[in-house]
């Protein structure tokens, strides 16, 4: 099973679906293009966030349906997005999760879910990361001693280590929000994907600079981390996204 939100408009947006569901009597009828799509091409069903006359509505449709065509996507991770192609795709009203025109405050707390999820696993990637340049600081020698010697190594570092305990310290902090259904987590969930985001990427960017060149080769484990994080950055919102959220629950 997959979930099927964003559209060719790229951003992520649940609140600007464009893909249709027509009513016609007891079904509907979807039709649209959804971008993105986590592993389609082997799921069985697919949830598909579509616009119907109640407004927003999810649909689970069996990805064999007449109509449903997926196509998969170069992406940099090697991942297995997908386009998701309707036409016309008809479905029965028993194919509605939930109810008609509930669906925006159903993906809203599945973002939430997500985002925290999804900055989890890049908590790992980023102590990863941070883990194997403190190694190679230790290792690699230059003019005679360890480049770790190096001042400016060694500020790298403790940047990237600090990076890596607040960011462990945001999804502990959203994963007590959300358990516990704290008014809160809407911004606890949103902080964490925003401030992961762009720390992942800073901690990376580091370790480059710490491995030159061969952080770039393929037999080096850097470089696939840097396309991960680049990816995981964008599922479920990006850090624009997310402030945006933010703000809003700061009341701005």
């Amino acid at each position: 099973m997959t979930l099927a939100v964003t559209e060719p408009s790229v951003r992520f947006d649940p609140s600007n679906i464009k893909v249709t569901a027509t009513a016609e009597g007891d079904n509907y009828v979807i039709s649209g293009t959804k971008l993105f799509v986590p592993d389609a091409h082997i799921a069985n069903c697919i949830i598909v966030a579509a616009k119907a006359p109640e407004g927003i509505t999810l649909f689970l449709i069996d990805a064999k349906s007449a109509g449903v065509s997926t196509t998969v996507l170069k992406t940099i991770a090697g991942d297995k997005q997908c386009e998701l192609t309707l036409n016309k795709v008809k479905v029965t009203r028993g194919n509605i999760l939930g109810k008609a025109g509930q669906g925006l405050g159903m993906l809203n707390k599945i973002t939430e879910w997500a985002a925290l999820a999804k900055s989890a696993e890049m908590s790992g990637g980023a102590q990863y990361v941070m883990e194997i340049s403190l190694s190679y600081a230790k290792e690699r020698v230059a003019f005679g001693v360890p480049i770790g010697s190096f001042q400016i190594i060694q500020h790298y570092l403790v940047d990237m280590s600090s990076d890596v305990d607040s960011i462990q310290w945001a999804v502990y902090n959203a994963a007590c929000t959300l358990s516990e259904g704290l008014p809160t987590s809407t911004k606890a969930a949103s902080t964490v994907k925003a401030y992961t985001s762009e720390a992942y990427r800073r901690i990376c960017t580091q370790s480059h600079m710490i491995h030159a060149a061969i952080g770039f080769t393929k037999d080096h484990d850097l470089e696939l981390y840097t396309r991960r994080a680049k990816v995981a950055e964008l599922f479920f919102g990006d850090a624009d996204f997310h402030y945006e959220v933010v703000a809003q629950q700061l009341g701005l």
